[in-house]
């Protein structure tokens, strides 16, 4: 009784408020949502490639976009997807910079060395320089690149940085988290910087500008300098809605009567941010890009749900690997679409933009590139079957070991210690510790009832193994690892597979030149040219050690390893 009455508080809007807009361009010239124009856009195959914009909003969480029963409004996104393909067998990955370099390489992590954690600021790592990125192949095709946003991919040297990683312009920040006006990063006590750039120059004078507003702005002056007759591609990667929680006072205002502060600013974020994508919509028309355009929107991970976030239905959280921290939003809007307005529940991973895009812009790309994605077009567009059929979720071999996993429970072929998680076909398994694993309702009262709040705890986690019939059970509330050994037995071998295939973790030591203050107050690149060669050294004794071949180590690297584990040790606690 208690379980149903709480379902339908999770689904009861509290508010229906006014909606405003952002005076930027006279009202007869930005459509108010994509179906305006009142004529039906022609299915036929386009005369040139595609625009591509693809929009990557930070933390939304499953349940909070309108369409999803949310009480936060998201009008322009209800449209957008209702008048396209929403994807509703979505998955990302359940932190930042994982989505990222997948979207960008359709890679898994297992084959970048990025399968653990974040690229901290003051780590000397980045997206691998040997692979090739989404937008170099869309350079190649001739297409113009540009990014805005959060990149999040690391920096410490230049060839890091979007500009050398196929964008031909980029605003935005380098790290992780920045204050919405100031753009202030601090990566521990003490260790401050500025970190907004344009180009690979510091952007001083755009301090105080709401940064999705400033975002938005920045796509329109885009589009307005562009030929339409040229291609283009436009990464949007919105800072919002990441903490800290920072909102315009007037999308604040029209959640005045939500009681939880944490959810009030959240919600105004979210509204704030569906309002940018209203101005970028109306752009794409006004400068006569809309017609032949792509526009996909995803979020990058679940939300976190102590920060005003919800995944409800969906078990778990940003950073977990239960369903709400790896089901993600998104939908595909555009002209071009053959079967509109309508929902796609066909499996669908980050990693498959890669080769989807690429093929769109007339490009090639293929497994023999090594990508882990698959072109889904034919699925989006025409509701043709996935190519796809299973997703690595992950395997993190430096994440901290359940307890109560081993190599006997894994029936002897893989150890239920580490932490792994992976989709085939309708099956999803985890081993290690996947992370909390509560049912979490919106947070919308000022004091969540700590009674409610217990009826969905999970504290038991005397296991190290979980098997659901995702299809049946999307929720994750029934485990059959007891019931089917056959399929966990099956599902670890799959595992195992995909390990043999994995590369060596690449998370390095903090190191202490990267403080903003050698670099005049910002966040940017540090690396010396001794310590670039010094990396390339260990990238190279990585391979080496990949391929089988160990070689003697000096004492002053047997102490840099010594370290860099225990840095190690140390991150995944803070993470």
């Amino acid at each position: 009784m208690a379980m149903h009455a709480l379902t339908g508080f999770s689904l009861v809007s509290l508010l229906s408020l006014g909606y405003l807009s952002w005076d930027w361009a006279k009202p007869s010239l930005v459509a108010d949502g994509p179906g305006e124009a009142g004529v039906e856009q022609p299915s036929a195959a386009p005369p040139q490639p595609p625009h591509i914009i693809f929009i990557l909003t930070d933390d939304q969480g499953y349940h909070d976009v309108g369409y999803h029963g949310s009480d936060i409004e998201t009008p322009t996104l209800d449209r957008l997807a209702a008048e396209g393909v929403k994807l509703e067998n979505y998955y990302i990955q359940p932190i930042c910079t994982p989505s990222r370099s997948q979207l960008l390489t359709g890679r898994y992590q297992i084959h970048t060395g990025l399968q653990h954690s974040i690229i901290r600021p003051r780590q000397p790592n980045c997206l691998p320089l040997d692979q090739v990125t989404l937008p170099q192949k869309l350079q190649e095709a001739g297409y113009s690149t540009h990014m805005v946003g959060k990149w999040h991919l690391g920096f410490y040297r230049k060839e890091c940085l979007p500009t050398r990683r196929g964008f031909d312009t980029f605003l935005g920040s380098l790290t992780g988290n920045v204050d919405y006006y100031t753009y202030d990063n601090c990566d521990g006590p003490g260790v401050c910087g500025f970190d907004l750039h344009e180009g690979e120059s510091v952007a001083w004078g755009l301090s105080g500008q709401y940064s999705t507003m400033l975002y938005a702005q920045r796509v329109s002056h885009i589009l307005a300098s562009h030929s339409p007759r040229r291609p283009l591609f436009l990464y949007v990667a919105f800072q919002a809605v990441h903490t800290p929680l920072q909102s315009p006072r007037e999308y604040l205002y029209r959640y005045r009567g939500m009681g939880n502060v944490a959810r009030r600013k959240y919600a105004a974020m979210v509204t704030c941010m569906d309002e940018a994508v209203r101005n970028i919509t109306g752009a794409l028309k006004r400068y006569g890009f809309y017609n032949n355009s792509v526009i996909i929107f995803s979020s990058d991970n679940g939300g976190q749900t102590f920060s005003g976030g919800s995944n409800w239905p969906l078990r778990g959280r940003k950073g977990t690997y239960w369903e709400g921290g790896v089901r993600g939003l998104g939908f595909v809007h555009s002209p071009l679409l053959k079967r509109k307005r309508r929902t796609s529940r066909a499996l669908v991973h980050i990693t498959d933009w890669y080769p989807t895009l690429v093929g769109l812009a007339g490009g090639t790309a293929s497994a023999v590139d090594g990508l882990d994605g698959y072109d889904v077009w034919p699925t989006i567009s025409e509701g043709q079957a996935s190519p796809r059929t299973e997703i690595l979720h992950n395997i993190d071999p430096l994440y901290n070991h359940a307890r109560h996993g081993s190599l006997e429970a894994g029936f002897g072929i893989w150890n239920t210690a580490v932490q792994a998680a992976i989709r085939v076909g309708e099956w999803k398994l985890l081993t290690g510790d996947p992370g909390y694993g509560d049912w979490i309702p919106p947070q919308t009262l000022a004091a969540f009832p700590g009674s409610w709040w217990n009826l969905e705890r999970m504290a038991s986690a005397r296991q190290a193994v979980w098997l659901f019939n995702i299809s049946a059970d999307p929720y994750e509330r029934e485990d059959l690892a007891g019931q089917r050994p056959d399929v966990v037995r099956a599902l670890l071998a799959r595992l195992v597979d995909y390990n043999r295939t994995a590369i060596p973790v690449r998370y390095p030591a903090e190191n202490p030149r990267a403080h903003p203050d050698f670099n005049g107050g910002a966040w940017g690149p540090w690396a010396s040219d001794e310590e670039e060669e010094e990396e390339e050294e260990e990238a190279g004794r990585a391979r080496s050690f990949s391929q089988g071949r160990r070689k003697k180590k000096c004492k002053i690297c047997k102490l840099r390893s010594f370290f860099r584990k225990l840095n190690t040790r140390l991150m995944s606690q803070r993470i």
